[in-house]
């Protein structure tokens, strides 16, 4: 009805509402269309432009075993493109868009200032339709999920915003409009569980792909999730910050394995760093860490421990 009173939300709705619109109007014209053919037929997800002279972030899967690349803008404008480096232990490749045209590039958030229920929004740009748009919050943080090779994706972020088909590589963005993660990928059948690659990943495996084309890596032949320092445990042994790395799985007769670390240990730093979340240990194990052995501390059903950890090369 015409004179039905206006609901007292009214106001948030539409600031919501302002804040989603804007966010979109900021991120939006840097998400693209990725289309790609090759042996296997043609294919093609989303990508998002992180600098203006070309450099598109996307996911390896997306143009696994791609001959050709072609990467089209909000505005319809298409460029050839290159696959400059992959990784698919975290789902990302960089691509080079063969155009001397300065594009719109994205800004790139850290994640690891990212707290549930805060908003996400996810932008693609699925077969073409630009700016396709989904809201919603972030649901959980340090996620693990099998890769398509088998390993672990590590440090993505949970979202119920919902990825559509063809939305992977496009941006998962706050509302300020700052690409918090690449959207990767949805668990058919499941409702609003969805994940995206986390910023400061993306930003770590970005720099590498641009320097070298491919990410050298250590591992210890872990998983995990972030997880709180529990409280009593916290004063006890004189620990000051808040989180860790909860061990989910060690991997048998890995580095981790060998040096006695076990599942449900509560990781707290390595080589003197902290690790307070899962990307202060992807940030850690670089291609340097192989081979040098380093002092674990870790909390094991309440007391502290430590364990010398010798890194090997990732094959």
């Amino acid at each position: 009805m015409l004179d039905a009173p206006i609901p007292p939300d009214a106001g948030l709705l539409d600031a919501y509402s302002a804040a989603v619109t804007a966010a979109v109007g900021r991120a939006g014209p840097s998400v693209v269309n990725v289309a790609v053919s090759g042996p296997r037929g043609r294919g093609g997800g989303s990508g998002v432009i992180v600098s203006p002279d070309g450099f598109v972030l996307t996911n390896s899967h997306v143009v696994a075993g791609a001959s050709r690349i072609e990467v089209a803008t909000a505005e319809g404008a298409r460029f050839a493109a290159r696959l400059l480096g992959d990784d698919a232990d975290t789902d990302l490749a960089l691509l080079r868009a063969e155009t001397a045209v300065a594009l719109p590039a994205a800004t790139l958030g850290e994640s690891a200032a990212l707290r549930v229920g805060q908003v996400a929004i996810a932008i693609g740009n699925p077969l073409g339709f630009s700016n396709t748009v989904t809201a919603g919050v972030v649901s959980a943080l340090g996620r693990t999920l099998a890769g398509p090779g088998g390993r672990p994706i590590e440090d993505l972020i949970q979202t119920d915003a919902a990825l559509n088909p063809g939305n992977s590589g496009g941006a998962l963005v706050d509302a300020r409009g700052a690409v918090i993660g690449v959207n990767t990928a949805m668990i058919g059948g499941a409702q609003g569980l969805c994940f995206a690659v986390a910023a400061d990943t993306a930003r770590l495996v970005l720099g590498h792909l641009v320097r070298f084309g491919r990410v050298r890596r250590a591992f210890l032949g872990l998983s995990g999730q972030q997880e709180a320092v529990p409280r009593r445990f916290a004063r006890a042994h004189g620990i000051a910050q808040p989180t860790g790395l909860l061990v989910a799985s060690v991997a048998k007769e890995g580095p981790a394995d060998r040096a006695g670390i076990e599942a449900g240990d509560l990781l707290l730093s390595i080589g003197g760093d902290p690790i307070a979340h899962v990307a202060d240990l992807l940030r850690w194990l670089t291609g340097e860490r192989v081979g040098q052995a380093a002092e674990a501390v870790l909390l094991r059903r309440g007391d502290l421990r430590r364990r010398m950890v010798v890194p090997a090369e990732r094959g």
